[in-house]
């Protein structure tokens, strides 16, 4: 998994995943045991499309699976309301989406983070905090939206999958 310098761009991509067989798209409570049910399911659903436990796109998907559900439930979290993770393979890769009901809590790109650690805002130190840069590190691009049905955001990743056709004509005919 490689990055790209342009890793977050707001609102550049649509955030409806369509539907279909073989996608992926649940509902969690939004508390801790969400978010590990959300990644244990990521990761069953990744190795059942070919995408076997222990690869580096597995491990790599379901950290992004992970950090993004981790995140709709510490800073999207509104009492009473689940967060939504959708999946989808497409050509060569797949796209997470996690959304939750938060519409004031904003995600932000870790070059933002870097200059509020640097002018003494936030602590280097700090336990947490690093969950996006491992986003960013780990996917090819990401970026958030808002809600086009309610309030709150998607925030979404797309990562490659070595082993997966890239397009049309890569992959076994039919």
């Amino acid at each position: 998994m490689t990055s790209e310098t342009d890793q977050c761009a707001t609102h550049a991509t649509p955030v409806r995943l369509p539907v279909s067989a073989g996608d992926l798209s649940l509902r969690f409570s939004s508390t801790p045991r969400g978010a590990r049910l959300a990644r244990r399911l990521a990761g069953q659903w990744l190795d059942e499309r070919g995408v076997p436990y222990g690869s580096e796109g597995h491990d790599a998907v379901t950290l992004v699976v992970a950090e993004l559900c981790a995140n709709a439930v510490r800073h999207g979290h509104v009492p009473g309301r689940d967060f939504r993770l959708g999946m989808a393979l497409g050509p060569g890769g797949v796209r997470v989406e996690v959304t939750d009901t938060r519409a004031e809590r904003l995600p932000v790109a870790p070059g933002e983070r870097d200059a509020a650690a640097e002018s003494g805002e936030r602590d280097p130190a700090a336990k947490s905090g690093r969950g996006l840069l491992l986003v960013a590190a780990l996917a090819d691009r990401w970026g958030w939206a808002p809600r086009s049905d309610g309030p709150g955001k998607t925030v979404w990743a797309e990562c490659r999958l070595p082993g997966l056709p890239q397009g049309p004509g890569d992959g076994p005919s039919p």
